[in-house]
């Protein structure tokens, strides 16, 4: 197997500091602004809220940024395909 060395978050333009430090800014909103029905914390890949009304629901929601999905689909001129990608992306996130 060959090392890329060119392969990785901060060549895609990722900054995975810059993130860190928006989530620890973020936080102590997020906090205050929670109800008794918020499941789970801050940091997963999705939000869970209880239903009260019925019998132990969840509802899971997120989202997602395109990454470097989308340059990768316009490099390769390739769009037939990229909704469908994006979306179970985010499908798993809720799974």
């Amino acid at each position: 197997m060959t090392d890329n060395q060119g392969a990785s978050y901060a060549a895609a333009g990722v900054d995975i500091e810059a993130g860190d430090r928006a989530v620890e800014l973020f936080a102590p909103l997020a906090k205050r602004a929670t109800r008794p029905e918020v499941r789970g914390g801050l940091g997963g890949f999705a939000g869970l809220f209880a239903l009260g009304k019925y019998k132990e629901p969840l509802l899971a929601a997120g989202s997602d940024g395109v990454g470097t999905k989308l340059a990768v689909a316009q490099a390769m001129d390739k769009h037939d395909t990229i909704g469908i990608d994006l979306v179970a992306m985010c499908v798993d996130d809720l799974v």
